[in-house]
């Protein structure tokens, strides 16, 4: 199957990375702010770091027609899928694909009972990391991306890999997903707490607090029935370590904006009391970033 057309449905930091690079061989659109979109259609979307690269491609704040053979790669906020799945559902066509590639649990979930049997559906991750404080300006590290097994997504890693995307297939995503997501419970709280780096929370005096993140995320997981590799922790920290970026939930917490926490450290919470499992740690975590998002003027009322 090939693509007719891409789009990048929420291009913040991260989707205006994946549109960048897929752009060089691919008709793509990234659909993002006001701001950001005419930043972009004026000057071009500037990305610094593992590239250094000015990319002049489509920018638009809606997705006003879908052709055949539609690849939407969905990269809103975890919050926002229902609101953006909904806002093109009339467009959708059998032979468009989504891929799913943002932080958390429970967002296939969301998306599926949105779209129902009116498009195809496909899980992804990313070890890529993005900053973006400037419109039109964002900065990069590398990461692979990881989709699940499907006929559609062989296609899909094959565009990907042409374009500097690193790409691979897996037959158990939810695995994958959950491991992505341990590293990230670890990560954007304390991150979005502290205003540090990914690799300042490797100091010693949060290294109980971030091994029993990881301890009661494991827990949760077994419950779930996931396997998790031996030494976690320790694997966790070592991988943290090397991240100089500023987490996603941090650059959140620093813009004013709303966090995915309850899409992470609030999805473990949510799955232990299911399973009568005490979270304590992850539950302490979300209440402190739901305070930093009250004191930013977020409501939760919603």
């Amino acid at each position: 199957m090939n693509f007719n057309k891409i789009f990048v449905l929420g291009a913040g930091a991260i989707g205006s990375i994946y549109g960048a690079l897929l752009s060089k061989r691919n008709d793509v659109t990234l659909i993002g702010n006001k701001t950001h979109v005419n930043a972009v259609n004026s000057k071009g979307l500037s990305i610094s770091g593992d590239i250094n690269e000015v990319f002049h491609l489509k920018a638009d704040t809606e997705i006003r027609e879908i052709p055949e053979k539609t690849l939407i790669i969905l990269t809103t906020k975890a919050y926002d899928s229902a609101n953006a799945i909904e806002g093109i559902k009339k467009l959708l066509k059998r032979d468009t694909v989504i891929l799913i590639l943002q932080n958390g649990l429970g967002n296939e979930e969301i998306v599926k009972r949105a779209v129902g049997d009116k498009a195809k559906i496909l899980r992804a991750t990313t070890a890529m990391a993005a900053e973006f404080f400037e419109p039109r300006k964002i900065r990069f590290w590398s990461g692979e991306t990881i989709i699940e097994q499907d006929e559609a997504a062989e296609k899909i890693a094959e565009i990907f890999n042409k374009c500097m995307l690193k790409t691979s297939l897996s037959n158990d995503i939810t695995k994958e997903v959950w491991n992505k997501l341990v590293v990230n419970c670890v990560i954007n709280p304390l991150t979005a707490l502290f205003h540090v780096r990914n690799c300042e929370i490797i100091a010693d005096s949060l290294k109980s607090v971030r091994h029993e993140i990881v301890k009661e995320c494991v827990e949760v997981g077994k419950a779930e029935k996931i396997s998790f590799p031996e030494d976690l922790e320790e694997k966790i920290d070592k991988k943290i370590s090397s991240y100089t970026n500023f987490s996603s939930m941090c650059q959140d917490i620093m813009k004013g904006k709303r966090t995915e926490i309850d899409f992470l450290n609030g999805k473990v919470v949510e799955l232990g009391r299911k399973h009568h499992i005490s979270t304590l740690v992850n539950e302490t975590l979300v209440c402190f970033i739901k305070f930093l998002e009250e004191k930013n003027g977020i409501s939760r009322k919603d």
